[in-house]
């Protein structure tokens, strides 16, 4: 993709969504750690509807610690690798208490450090909470950067690298947001959408698919 259709690549998605948040749902930056860490080879929808059982309850480390191991996959029993998550999670809550004051850090080694915390999810909470221009590539970002010719990559690393040098620096910051949401509904893995993606005349994807 020619970096003159890039822009009208993103400035596209940003009219029809000029604003665009992650699907998890969350009100602190401890939460929305819990989801991000949870959501690992599990939906948005099956975290969220499991989080709005947990959350009520417990959304603090010290809170996460309280119900103990077997309390808390009683919450997310519902999502896959529920025993290795709360292992994860509970890990991680004392690491918060014991190093950090109970606190979220603001730094991609120190969320990486953290049980269940890779680069992806470090990098979807600098972005989602803390606003910062990073890009987390998971399976949809990774397919839609390379089918599109946006930033193609062997790997989710390359693809990182590539989007941080391809994306418009006005649109960096929403960019994650959108590629997402784009591979999520319109640039489906098996099947997608072409006919009805705004976005179609910037893809380099030359076999597009019609309605049907």
């Amino acid at each position: 993709m020619k970096r003159d259709a890039i822009e009208t690549f993103f400035a596209t998605l940003h009219s029809a969504n000029p604003l665009p948040v992650t699907e998890l749902e969350y009100t602190t930056v401890f939460e929305l750690l819990t989801a991000v860490l949870l959501s690992a080879q599990a939906t948005d929808v099956g975290v969220n509807k499991a989080t709005r059982r947990l959350f009520p309850v417990a959304n603090t480390p010290t809170k996460i610690l309280a119900l103990g191991p077997e309390g808390l996959e009683s919450y997310i029993k519902t999502i896959g690798l529920y025993r290795s998550k709360a292992r994860h999670l509970m890990q991680t809550c004392q690491i918060l208490i014991d190093q950090h004051g109970g606190q979220v850090p603001r730094d991609r080694l120190a969320l990486q450090a953290l049980p269940g915390v890779g680069r992806k999810t470090a990098n979807v909470v600098l972005n989602s909470a803390y606003g910062e221009a990073v890009m987390p590539v998971d399976t949809h970002i990774f397919r839609v950067s390379n089918r599109t010719g946006l930033a193609p990559g062997k790997n989710v690393d390359a693809v990182e690298a590539a989007l941080m040098r391809r994306v418009p620096p006005a649109y960096l910051v929403h960019a994650h947001h959108w590629l997402i949401l784009h591979g999520r509904y319109v640039c489906q893995a098996r099947k997608p959408m072409c006919w009805q993606c705004a976005v179609s005349a910037c893809c380099d994807f030359k076999p597009k698919t019609q309605a049907g």
